[in-house]
């Protein structure tokens, strides 16, 4: 017997935003990359990565995600490889390249408008970020995918206890994302399916083992084959 019309979506399902429907992470790499040159005169490339890296991870329970956090902790870098030395121009060149990336296009992943437009009505849609709140609804809203989701939640972490919160009630759930450790790992823990869907390029503090014997993992190339799986599941 076919399901009643007025009966709820047998599926929610999240998605992670950046590098899971829009590019995002080439975004810092060349960001990155101008950040080296700048400094060039005063560390190696490998060294300078290191240190910002040790930055991020130092300042994310202060700055949270995003650009912002990001310009901070260049700032912070370039202050420490020049023992405080820093000219005034390369911190002028951090910040603008920041303001850069606040307002840089937003440009799709391919096939994400496409599986998201074929799960509306068949699945109650999350979207499901982290980072800073304006930048976020800033990328949603020029996306034009904000009103195919039934609701947007803009987060400081990604754990078990976020998504069991979000999913509270839910029939059964299902994570989508780019991140094993912020999208698949604590989806999993949580009791939800989860499904990645790999980037070219991952951030450092992104990367785990794939849980690749667990029954609800699933690992698809790109967003086009996502409508099939969950067909398959259902």
């Amino acid at each position: 017997m076919s399901r009643p019309a007025h009966d709820p979506p047998v599926w929610t399902v999240g998605f992670d935003a950046d590098d899971t429907l829009w590019h995002n992470e080439r975004h810092f790499r060349l960001t990155q990359d101008r950040f080296a040159e700048l400094l060039a005169d005063h560390a190696g490339r490998d060294h300078l990565e290191e240190r910002l890296l040790a930055a991020e991870r130092r300042n994310l329970g202060h700055y949270g995600y995003g650009v912002k956090g990001f310009t901070l902790s260049m700032i912070e870098t370039a202050i420490e490889v020049t023992s405080g030395r820093v000219p005034s121009e390369v911190i002028a060149d951090i910040l603008a390249a920041g303001r850069e990336m606040l307002s840089h296009p937003i440009e799709l992943l391919p096939h994400a408008r496409e599986a998201v437009e074929a799960l509306a009505g068949r699945a109650r849609l999350m979207l499901i970020t982290k980072g800073d709140l304006l930048d976020q609804e800033r990328k949603l809203a020029q996306s034009g995918l904000g009103e195919l989701f039934d609701s947007v939640e803009i987060v400081s972490e990604k754990t078990a206890q976020t998504y069991g919160r979000l999913f509270a009630g839910a029939g059964r759930a299902m994570m989508v994302g780019n991140s094993l450790r912020s999208d698949v790992l604590p989806a999993l823990e949580a009791g939800a399916w989860a499904v990645h869907v790999p980037h070219e390029i991952t951030w450092a503090l992104e990367r785990a083992a794939p849980p690749e014997a667990h029954p609800r993992f699933h690992r698809i190339a790109d967003l086009g084959a996502l409508p099939d799986l969950l067909r398959r599941l259902g």
